[in-house]
């Protein structure tokens, strides 16, 4: 089961945050790779910036997973995804993102329930069991088409709509921008993942099920950074590590007050 965790939900962790991965800038110019360009902090511009007052005490930290993301990207994830992207013609992307949008439907349906928000619950349950039946197993949206907006939910949306604090800004190998609180849900909703798939072991009786796990965790997490179009370091900021800490907490706030 050890392995079957590791081969398999350990992708898609990757998956669901990978999306998210816009982390902050680097340090200073001596400490930064030759191919990347100078980065500046705020106090260069200014000790009253909003962007600044934004709980980071863990910046060093922070900054040096920014490092190993931007590595981790160019190097490796990248070239996957444009592998992928190559080979792979455009409608069947578009179908694979259906596929893996319409199984997320299950976190924000369960997150819904336990924020009480009825209107979400509904609206999700409907946009799944549309895409499921007409969109033949969520390979197509007709549900987008019908006027059913898709809806946000994780388990740190839900620590948060119960009073929860954000805690302080923390950047994750390779899962990028977080909060101690989001970090703390999302660990939460990967066990139930987990848990679900388990249970429900679509694969029990076909052989070499643990490989078409894998690869099926794999294609989501390729398809999840194939849909982001962020990239390191094209942001043009001068400070780009504090706006995109500032940009991800105001995300987060706005989830939170949308529920």
């Amino acid at each position: 089961m050890k392995s079957l965790f590791i081969r398999c939900v350990c992708p898609v962790i990757i998956s669901f945050y990978v999306a998210f991965s816009c982390a902050g800038c680097a340090t200073t110019t001596a400490n930064l790779p030759p191919e990347l360009p100078a980065m500046h902090t705020v106090s260069e511009f200014s000790d009253d910036i909003y962007v600044a007052r934004i709980p980071d005490p863990w910046e060093g930290f922070n900054r040096s997973m920014y490092k190993f993301n931007y590595n981790f990207d160019k190097y490796f994830f990248l070239p996957v995804v444009s592998g992928y992207e190559y080979i792979t013609p455009t409608f069947v992307q578009t179908g694979v993102s259906n596929f893996f949008s319409n199984v997320g439907e299950f976190r924000t349906l369960y997150n819904s329930l336990l924020q009480l928000n009825g209107e979400k619950f509904s609206l999700t349950l409907c946009r799944f069991v549309t895409n499921t039946t007409i969109g033949i197993g969520g390979l197509f949206d007709p549900a987008t088409r019908l006027g059913m907006e898709r809806q946000q939910g994780d388990f740190g949306q839900t620590l948060g709509v119960w009073g929860l604090d954000t805690g302080p800004y923390l950047v994750l190998p390779i899962l990028g921008p977080n909060t101690v609180r989001s970090a703390s849900g999302f660990a939460v909703d990967a066990g139930i993942r987990y848990a679900t798939i388990n249970a429900i072991d679509p694969f029990a009786n076909t052989r070499g099920k643990d490989g078409i796990e894998a690869g099926i965790s794999a294609l989501e997490a390729i398809d999840m950074r194939h849909r982001e179009s962020f990239r390191y370091f094209e942001s043009e900021y001068p400070f780009e590590y504090y706006m995109v800490r500032f940009i991800y907490n105001e995300k987060l706030d706005m989830l939170i007050n949308k529920k």
